[in-house]
């Protein structure tokens, strides 16, 4: 399969393969964001998930795929650190900002940067009818959040400090996004760069720092129905962090990224029907601008 995939690099096969791939990622990754936010706290709901993907990465990583190239393994160092401070941001912006004012901000930070960086990086350029659906895009997001922080009433006195939490965090997923495509095209086999990315990432840092967590907690939830969310959320991660990078290795990082921030339109979706946040006319209205734009720059394109 690893093959037939990379054969697909630079291809129009491979174009629309990583556009399936990059909303597949949009919409999982809105799940993701979901469960992180929902039920537990989210330190404790990050640290399951994480626990869950390493162990069921472990024996991919190290029996399965083939074993990463000596260079790989300064990559992996880096995107470790990166992402460590991407999930402790997004922890502390859960925590502090309700989910539909938080994320959208999250997600619309991150492909303005993201295309930026694709353009030192790689070379990626937008023309101007791109950029122009980027700027639909990035309009239809702020203005969601901009609506919902005035709008809502759940959590405001901390709302201002998780906006600017989410900002710094939207910059991280930009920084991780082009990182880690880097670090996908650096490997022969991209199967293993993800086998080895969840394993690594996954057994070490929020894991600790989640259980010490619930240790020292007055009332700790039950430690069933919190792994249970940690086994679930580690295979949407698997489909969705593996869909985006897939999606990276076979065509533009931009373009990848710009699409998966239409799962802010899933995102809301869920806010709404699974977590009993309130959606109206005008959020309906933002979130197809956001749509919209990812159109535009995918018709750019």
């Amino acid at each position: 399969m690893s093959a037939w995939l990379v054969s697909l690099e630079g291809t129009e096969a491979g174009h629309q393969l990583a556009l399936i791939l990059a909303l597949t990622a949009a919409l999982l990754h809105a799940i993701f964001g979901a469960l992180q936010k929902g039920r537990h706290d989210p330190w404790l709901s990050r640290g399951a998930i994480d626990f869950s993907y390493g162990l069921i990465a472990a024996p991919f990583a190290l029996f399965v795929v083939p074993w990463p190239e000596p260079h790989m393994w300064l990559i992996f160092a880096t995107a470790f650190v990166i992402h460590s401070v991407y999930k402790v941001l997004q922890a502390f912006t859960y925590s502090k900002g309700a989910y539909t004012v938080v994320y959208p901000v999250v997600r619309g930070t991150g492909p303005l940067f993201a295309v930026i960086g694709a353009y030192f990086i790689f070379g990626e350029t937008f023309n101007l009818i791109q950029w122009l659906g980027v700027a639909t895009l990035l309009a239809g997001i702020y203005g969601l959040a901009v609506y919902n922080l005035r709008t809502i009433t759940l959590n405001r006195d901390t709302l201002v400090p998780a906006l600017w939490l989410a900002v710094a965090t939207g910059m991280f997923v930009a920084l991780y996004t082009t990182y880690d495509a880097y670090g996908i095209r650096a490997t022969a086999d991209p199967f293993t760069f993800l086998a080895w990315f969840f394993f690594l990432d996954g057994l070490f840092f929020i894991p600790p720092i989640a259980a010490r967590r619930w240790w020292r907690m007055a009332d700790r939830p039950t430690l069933g129905p919190l792994m249970q969310r940690g086994v679930l959320g580690a295979f949407v991660a698997f489909f969705s962090f593996g869909a985006i990078m897939m999606a990276t290795r076979l065509d533009n990082v931009g373009e990848a990224a710009v699409l998966r921030e239409t799962s802010t339109v899933f995102a809301a979706l869920i806010g709404w029907l699974v977590l009993g946040e309130k959606v109206g006319p005008r959020r309906l209205t933002l979130m197809a601008l956001i749509a919209l734009g990812a159109v535009i720059v995918e018709a750019g394109g």
